[in-house]
């Protein structure tokens, strides 16, 4: 059975809010077409954060992330047009679906590579995941190794599950939320969260 994402109830004051940021992001917008560039660097700060951390979910290395993020806005820049025909969405939802996406071709792009940038894990990497594994205990260094550890492991998935993974389960996107914002079925995520699961599964065991 799949995880069930709960969304917290929108308040009065939150919903006023969000009219309000969307109004104010449509001024942008305009502006931004109107060629105001200094519209556009109003925009850049603020989705940066939001563009940022949708980037380093896929990319961890802090050259990959500012790359990506420079990427991301220089394509969100050439086709705010299009914005304009999607009216149902948010510039939020609509950046976020531009982001996933380029970060989605550049995991295939990488896979199809004769070189893998990660190798096997090596013994000292086995041994410090089965340690981690069964200690509680944070600190910097240990976060650092644990990172290292997952994109190792999830760089062994295909590009399209490992991006179904890291959305549902590290951004709590649902499964209806992950096929819009990729374009896929929602029982095509489910397939390939089951697929990405299990082969995590074999591997771990293997380990």
């Amino acid at each position: 059975m799949e995880q069930v994402i709960s969304r917290p109830q929108i308040t009065s004051a939150e919903s006023e809010s969000k009219i309000v940021a969307a109004q104010t992001d449509d001024l942008l917008v305009a502006a931004v077409l109107a060629g105001d560039d200094a519209a556009f660097a109003d925009l850049f700060e603020r989705y940066r954060r939001l563009v940022a951390h949708l980037v380093s979910r896929f990319f961890y290395r802090r050259e990959e992330v500012e790359e990506f993020v420079q990427q991301s806005f220089t394509k969100i820049y050439f086709s705010l047009k299009d914005f304009r025909g999607e009216r149902e969405k948010s510039l939020p939802a609509w950046l976020s679906k531009i982001t996933v996406n380029l970060c989605y071709d550049e995991l295939r792009r990488l896979k199809r590579r004769p070189e893998n940038r990660f190798g096997d894990l090596s013994d000292e990497e086995t041994l410090a995941l089965e340690r981690f594994a069964q200690s509680d205990a944070e600190s910097a260094e240990s976060n650092l190794i644990k990172r290292d550890l997952a994109e190792k492991l999830l760089s062994k998935l295909e590009a399209s599950d490992r991006l179904a993974m890291t959305l549902f389960y590290g951004e709590d996107y649902s499964v209806q939320e992950v096929a819009e914002l990729v374009g896929w079925t929602p029982s095509n995520v489910k397939t390939r969260l089951f697929r990405a699961r299990n082969y995590l599964r074999k591997i771990l065991q293997h380990l």
